[in-house]
């Protein structure tokens, strides 16, 4: 079982942005000195209170300098705005700089993104995305790359550099198409934060079925915001604000921005944000979001029962992912939150699998 922290970098009034940056580089500095096994962050634009992280390279540049073990993550990159020749090239040299500490995965984006980009939000959005993944993936894997397609035309594309080595690769979302691909490249699936299993448990089969049917192996990342003390109240109490503002974030750009229409977000194939499901959910009270297993909060006890919960129901599960800085929150919790899961969490759930192979999480220097 390997652990990790997953970060949007949300960013809200009354912090700026280089403290919010310098806090994230203290937090990865944090979290490979108590051996977590990964960093992830997700890589968003246009609106900040849902994410402040456009530059995950440089982020992840700066934080590979300032550690040694930590794998960094990209969750994901947004394959629509790159040239999928350019960004793979760009995924093999910082993985060679890293020295293959790096692992990514990459997706079509929020729906709201593309009119604040400047693009077309139409039907023709997903068949492009679409054949730009199949470049993408022929450029991870080959050295030299012809393609054509409707959208992309290239003959002996030289990919440089190209390292030649395995990549772990994590898609996210929550579409057949996605858990089908990594299935049949044997990539990981993460679940994304905010959602009980019971709400992808038929994704989750539809992956475990295809990996059954394609010889490979389920590799499942499970992703929650979380934060403990010895003191059930105390953690109640500290955690409120910030995750109802990691809630309140994740739901910003349809609550604080006019959204595309909804027919046009049906018509490209963005339904789900014409549903108002994220403005539901960021509408849910404190006690449900910790009752319904939105996030995690409470003692030790409290979380790992939570991942023992989820263990049980969940064949593959191979990685848990928690997020300690969600909305606005203070550098001084996201620190507490890392600290006490590595001692108090971790070594409980290695026991709980039998992982007694695993590297142990060291305690704070």
């Amino acid at each position: 079982m390997k652990f990790s922290i997953y970060s949007e970098l949300q960013s809200w009034p009354g912090k700026s942005y280089s403290q919010l940056y310098g806090e994230v580089l203290e937090q990865i500095e944090n979290a490979d000195r108590l051996g977590y096994d990964a960093y992830a962050a997700i890589e968003h634009l246009f609106f900040p209170k849902f994410s402040a992280s456009a530059n995950v390279f440089g982020l992840f540049g700066m934080a590979a300098a300032r550690t040694r073990n930590i794998k960094f993550r990209t969750m994901l990159h947004i394959l629509p705005y790159h040239n999928p020749l350019v960004l793979a090239a760009m995924i093999h040299e910082f993985s060679l700089l890293t020295d293959g500490r790096y692992e990514f995965g990459v997706g079509r984006g929020h729906g709201w993104i593309p009119l604040a980009a400047g693009t077309p939000l139409d039907e023709t959005s997903r068949p492009r995305y679409e054949e730009a993944l199949d470049l993408f993936i022929e450029a991870l894997h080959n050295d030299t790359v012809s393609f054509h397609g409707e959208y992309w035309n290239v003959d002996d594309s030289h990919v440089i550099p190209f390292s030649g080595h395995r990549f772990r690769v994590v898609l996210g979302g929550t579409s057949d198409r996605t858990y089908d691909l990594a299935a049949k490249h044997g990539w990981a699936v993460a679940v994304p934060p905010l959602l009980p299993y019971a709400a992808l448990k038929e994704q989750l089969d539809l992956y475990r079925a295809k990996c059954a049917e394609y010889g490979t192996t389920p590799d499942i990342i499970w992703i929650h915001a979380c934060y403990i003390d010895d003191d059930r109240e105390l953690a109640r109490r500290e955690a409120e604000t910030h995750m109802r503002g990691f809630l309140a974030g994740n739901a910003s750009p349809l609550t604080e921005y006019t959204p595309p229409p909804a027919d046009a977000l049906n018509a490209a194939g963005y339904g789900f944000y014409a549903a108002g499901i994220m403005e539901k959910l960021a509408a849910t009270p404190y006690d449900d979001m910790i009752a319904g297993d939105i996030v995690w909060v409470g003692t030790p006890d409290d979380v790992v029962e939570r991942i023992k919960e989820t263990i049980d129901v969940c064949d593959g599960l191979t990685e848990i992912a928690i997020t300690t800085n969600p909305g606005g929150v203070e550098h001084w919790k996201a620190i507490k939150a890392q600290e006490l899961f590595a001692q108090h969490v971790i070594p409980r759930v290695r026991e709980m699998v039998g992982d007694e192979s695993a590297q142990s999480v060291s305690a704070p220097a």
